[in-house]
């Protein structure tokens, strides 16, 4: 038996015919769904609302934290070095020691 005629079995087998005919049917049903809230639902609201654009509106639920910075600018050659480093891989130069806030890391 070829591996063609191997693969052929199993691919005709149920589960791999259905999990491709659910595949086909949840892409096809995303679209239908996109399409009916964005041509149906939104813009009549927008116009009830006084010609409101939905397209830039958003809410902010929680405000991020920034991350604590990996990199630093070698004060020589300006190229990125990574923050624990004492010397510029790139022109050899010694850093200086910067202080990190303590909350850097909260």
């Amino acid at each position: 038996m070829s591996i063609l005629e191997k693969y052929q079995k199993f691919a005709v087998r149920g589960n791999v015919v259905d999990m491709a005919v659910g595949i086909i049917v949840g892409a096809a049903f995303n679209g239908v769904v996109q399409s009916l809230v964005k041509d149906v639902l939104t813009s009549p609201r927008g116009l009830l609302m006084g010609d409101v654009d939905f397209t830039n509106l958003f809410v902010t639920l929680r405000e991020g934290t920034p991350a604590a910075p990996t990199v630093k600018k070698c004060p020589h050659c300006t190229s990125d070095v990574p923050v624990a480093a004492t010397r510029c891989p790139h022109c050899t130069s010694d850093l200086p020691a910067e202080s990190v806030p303590e909350d850097a890391g909260a």
